[in-house]
């Protein structure tokens, strides 16, 4: 299967199947001399395992990672690190059934026309559990990052018809509420539609905000590389997100010019702008504000109610899915979203380092 390795100067390639023995991720091209350790990683993976509330799948793991190489004595050493999260919890003959149809919202027509076979217990290579490659190499990302300034927070910006009051957003609480929502008042409401879409065998979907701040200018290529396309890319890469806006995204489309255009203004010896609907991206490159990326997602396809599809002799039948399922991803999915933003934006800063001859010739220069 080809496309599993994302990025460039640091490669993350992920591995593994919601039901096979193990999970995880190799990233290359990290480099060397950070001090890095499994509990690092895993208040990430925490954020994103299951069984964590009623907002979650009842299945019951610990995704506790295991860094298999690429950390000695506490610190990365520039070779490839291999991260693993064993898989504990398995119900495979819950997927028996499923062998033989195609499910509503599942890749499972898809896999079957382009390799005429398909791991169908829980959605295999497709299912949510891929994303514990990327959360723990968002984790180690993130660290880096965090040493130069950079801070990336991604929360619930919306379940269902349950927003936000973005007045009433605190960060930290995020980390707190089952919906990862920072506005207390919405995540009680939203839980409670949750339990609505749960008692009718449905389920919900919603919106991911992300907001990056200490992002210098320049970073990002104004042709093919551009920033915004890049993260785009990196985001809609998450089986369940449908659309991804930058800064006021599809609203630009009903301003005017002078309404939308960015002035800037200096600030002492600080250059900054006065508006942010660019969402801290112009040309494809950082223009030193707050980048704000959201992202779309569906509702979890895998409910209980009935449903109409075909079998793989072509027969149309009704179906009722069993099994474990999250009533919305969203929650789980913050973390992921955050994590790809990460490992986008440290791709790319790597790759700014060499944009002007003065930074290369100063880095090798003999004192």
């Amino acid at each position: 299967m080809a496309g599993s390795v994302f990025g460039r100067n640091i490669t993350v390639s992920t591995w593994g199947e919601s039901h096979g023995k193990a999970l995880g991720c190799v990233i290359d091209g990290f480099p060397s001399g950070m001090e890095l350790s499994e509990e690092d990683i895993q208040k990430f993976l925490d954020r994103r395992k299951p069984g964590t509330s009623n907002a979650t799948t009842s299945r019951k793991e610990d995704d506790l990672v295991d860094i298999l190489s690429g950390v000695f004595d506490g610190k990365t050493t520039g070779t490839p690190i291999s991260l693993m999260v064993k898989n504990t919890s398995q119900k495979s003959s819950d997927y028996k059934e499923i062998a033989s149809y195609y499910r509503p919202g599942h890749a499972d027509y898809g896999f079957d026309q382009k390799y005429g076979f398909r791991d169908y217990r829980g959605g295999g290579r497709s299912s949510g559990r891929e994303t514990i490659g990327r959360v723990a190499a968002g984790a180690i990302s993130s660290k880096l990052l965090s040493m130069m300034g950079i801070e990336v927070c991604a929360f619930t910006k919306a379940i269902g018809n349950v927003e936000i009051d973005p007045s009433k957003i605190d960060p930290s609480v995020r980390l707190s509420t089952p919906t990862a929502m920072p506005d207390i008042d919405a995540d009680k409401r939203a839980m409670e539609l949750i339990a609505d879409a749960r008692a009718k065998n449905d389920s919900l979907g919603g919106v991911i905000e992300c907001r990056i701040t200490g992002v210098p200018a320049g970073i990002g290529e104004p042709v093919f590389d551009k920033l915004d396309a890049l993260l785009a890319q990196a985001v809609m890469s998450i089986g369940a997100v449908k659309a991804i806006e930058i800064g006021d995204g599809c609203q630009v489309a009903t301003y005017y010019g002078s309404e939308n255009n960015d002035a800037f203004e200096a600030v002492g010896s600080k250059i900054t702008k006065k508006t942010n609907h660019s969402g801290g991206i112009l040309g494809g490159m950082s223009d030193g504000s707050e980048i704000v990326l959201r992202a779309y997602i569906k509702p979890t396809p895998s409910i209980a109610s009935t449903q109409e599809t075909i079998n793989q002799d072509g027969e149309n039948i009704t179906i009722n899915i069993k099994g474990r399922h999250d009533p919305v991803v969203v929650p789980r999915a913050v973390v992921v979203v955050e994590s790809m933003c990460a490992i986008t934006l440290l791709d790319l800063m790597i790759s700014n380092m060499s944009s002007k001859a003065d930074s290369v010739i100063s880095f090798y220069k003999k004192s």
